[in-house]
């Protein structure tokens, strides 16, 4: 079905790009009944959305004319979250509205605004910009939106979510309240409904959604990772899929930077998009993934907000979104414009349930698996390499000729080997990764989990373990047992009870997860702390006596009385009650801050140790009367008030 627009510059601009089967959101923007109204448009992400504004707003903008007047104040003016959105909506313009003759000023943060300020006062058809920055041009006097025609907020939601309110309601109360809107959020919460309400004039309500989903053309995969393999995670994942350009979303720009150098230490292509670049280094950044020179983008949320990249076929999600729409709207980077798309969570084993809760709230069951292992990347690079063009192309004279030379000196097999060589050396090596495996259900893990007694035998359910930490490294359950968990790949389920001594920690792990604990662990022990087998328990250990205080996280059922208090096992009545050794107060009991003389004085440690003698009254003391006695009888009372309480009344 072809686009219905009724401006010959536009549909000739739609025809040399190959937009002939409009997308579902654009057939609902020109249809007949949104015609010159306002339009609260609910999509998802690499829906189109940035072409069927485009066209709607011609309607408005030109009319019946083919071709903008001079330009002057700003027409239409589109407003979105994020530089890289703003500058992508900018170029889609430039190439839709070419024949129109339209003048397109951006406005963005970490641009030079004085060359901005130039542009608007040589006039303007339409503006795109950032909040941020088309506040500032306004408060400043230097963009005037008094003939404005259109106003188009696209990711509403994300504006909001950013904080942008305050300067939404400061720029859309400086147009003219004549003026068309045009809402696009691939979300509607309560803040865009309100938003909606206070700025738009019977407003239609148009909301597309796939009949297959939010996004039909991306194919979800969730992997399962141990917690320390998630960066050798996503080198398998970029190596399996090999797609000719690929994502990798962190949620801190520490982790950015952390994983951007390891992809480049294993030779990929690969560049970084965070919030502390300015804007010149992200522009290089997208560059070199448009121009090809880099194949993969770490980012952030923020920073990947918006970008539209050529042949963009898989996003990995390195740490899990904070939620649904997240993770729609990374999701949403690929499998744009009917194009297929991959999109990979890496999951480690505590991370499940909310993983499943993501997927659930998009609708989509979730297809588990463990990671892309070595093996089966090699078996993919020999697949690929007999399918390489280098291979299948039938060779030029010269080409055949140095051939001919080249087996004149070598066998074939020698030449082939080479080339193996040759096509392998250009690949990043995969790395050796391993499945933390499915979760067991309830009652296998209530089977799996009779773990040995306290005793130490190392019972049939559990092997025992030792750590070289002990009591006398202030060894601790508190942050003993994530070290273990860590090194060995496994999680708190599988660790039955700790027990610490004086030299080392000994531990059971379930029988399901023991060998599995002991590959990890052998690969994990470079530095000094060393986790090893324990054969026979801990009745092995270096030291018998426990640690103080709290020794091991799940207090074990005694199959013997302790020794050291052997009462606590007997029946309360039965217990022998001890009385406790009266002991005379010394001077020391009384005056502990004072330290002792070495010397046997009257002030020597003799006399601090002396039981301390009770003070005698003063000569004469027993004759004296207490200073607030009363008098016998009121007669001769004496002068002022007496103290103490008044007599009582007969």
């Amino acid at each position: 079905m072809p686009f219905m627009t009724t401006n010959p510059a536009l549909a000739r601009a739609l025809a040399e790009r190959d937009y002939n089967n409009p997308t579902p959101v654009q057939l609902a923007v020109l249809a007949p009944e949104a015609s010159a109204r306002d339009l609260l448009v609910s999509a998802q992400t690499g829906s189109g959305k940035t072409v069927a504004y485009g066209l709607a707003m011609a309607e408005t903008l030109l009319g019946t004319e083919e071709r903008f007047a001079s330009a002057a104040a700003p027409l239409a003016l589109v407003v979105a979250p994020t530089r890289e959105l703003a500058l992508q909506v900018q170029r889609e313009f430039v190439w839709l509205y070419a024949g129109t003759g339209a003048r397109i000023v951006s406005c963005v943060g970490g641009m030079d605004p004085r060359q901005e300020q130039r542009l608007l006062n040589q006039g303007a058809h339409i503006v795109v910009g950032t909040p941020g920055r088309l506040r500032d041009h306004l408060e400043r006097g230097r963009l005037d939106l008094a003939a404005l025609r259109v106003a188009v907020l696209d990711e509403a939601d994300e504006m909001l979510d950013l904080g942008f309110r305050e300067d939404l309601e400061f720029i859309l109360d400086a147009t003219p309240p004549e003026r068309r809107s045009l809402l696009f959020s691939a979300t509607m919460p309560r803040g865009i409904t309100a938003l909606a309400k206070r700025y738009q004039r019977d407003a239609l309500r148009i909301e597309v959604a796939s009949a297959e989903g939010g996004h039909a053309d991306i194919e979800y995969r969730t992997i399962r990772v141990a917690p320390t393999e998630v960066e050798h995670a996503v080198v398998n994942v970029l190596r399996f899929y090999d797609t000719p350009s690929a994502i990798v979303f962190c949620n801190t720009r520490e982790a950015v930077r952390r994983l951007h150098a390891m992809l480049q230490e294993r030779q990929f292509s690969a560049v970084a998009l965070s919030g502390e670049l300015s804007q010149t280094e992200r522009n290089h950044a997208l560059q070199a993934l448009r121009d090809g020179r880099a194949r993969v983008c770490v980012a952030t949320d923020v920073a990947a907000r918006g970008i539209d990249l050529p042949n963009l076929g898989l996003v990995i999600h390195a740490d899990l979104p904070n939620d649904a729409e997240s993770l729609q709207h990374r999701s949403g980077r690929t499998g744009r414009a009917g194009r297929k798309g991959v999109s990979v969570l890496l999951v480690p084993p505590f991370r499940r349930r909310r993983t499943e809760d993501l997927m659930r709230g998009l609708g989509i069951a979730p297809a588990w698996s463990g990671p892309p292992t070595a093996e089966d990347i090699r078996k993919l690079d020999h697949e690929r390499m007999l399918s390489d063009p280098l291979l299948t192309e039938e060779p030029n004279e010269e080409d055949a000729s140095a051939a001919r030379t080249l087996l004149a000196a070598h066998s074939a097999e020698h030449l082939a080997a080479a080339l193996v060589r040759l096509y392998r050396a250009g690949l990043p090596a995969p790395e050796e990764v391993a499945d933390p495996g499915e979760p067991r259900a309830a009652r296998d893990r209530s089977a799996d989990r009779e773990f040995g007694g306290p005793s130490g035998s190392g019972g049939g359910g559990s092997s025992w373990f030792r750590l070289n930490v002990g009591r006398r490294n202030n060894a601790d359950p508190k942050w003993l047992l994530p070290l273990i968990c860590r090194r060995g790949n496994v999680t708190r389920r599988d660790i039955g009870v700790i027990r610490i001594f004086d030299e080392e920690t000994a531990f059971e792990v379930g029988l399901a997860a023991a060998d599995r604990f002991s590959k990890a662990v052998r690969k994990a022990n470079a530095d000094d702390v060393v986790i090893e087998p324990l054969p026979g328990g801990p009745s092995n250990a270096r030291s018998e006596r426990p640690a103080r205080g709290k020794p091991m996280r799940d207090k074990p059922l005694r199959d013997k009385p302790h020794t050291d208090r052997p009462h606590q096992d007997r029946p309360v009545q039965d217990r022998p009650r001890y009385e406790k050794p009266i002991r005379e107060k010394t001077f020391r009991d009384e005056a502990p801050w004072k330290k002792p003389a070495d010397g046997k004085g009257e002030h020597g440690r003799a006399a601090f140790d002396r039981p301390r003698e009770a003070k005698r009254p003063a000569p004469g003391a027993g004759d004296r009367k207490p200073k607030d006695a009363r008098p016998a009888t009121f007669e001769g009372k004496p002068k002022g008030k007496p103290k103490g309480k008044p007599p009582r009344r007969p």
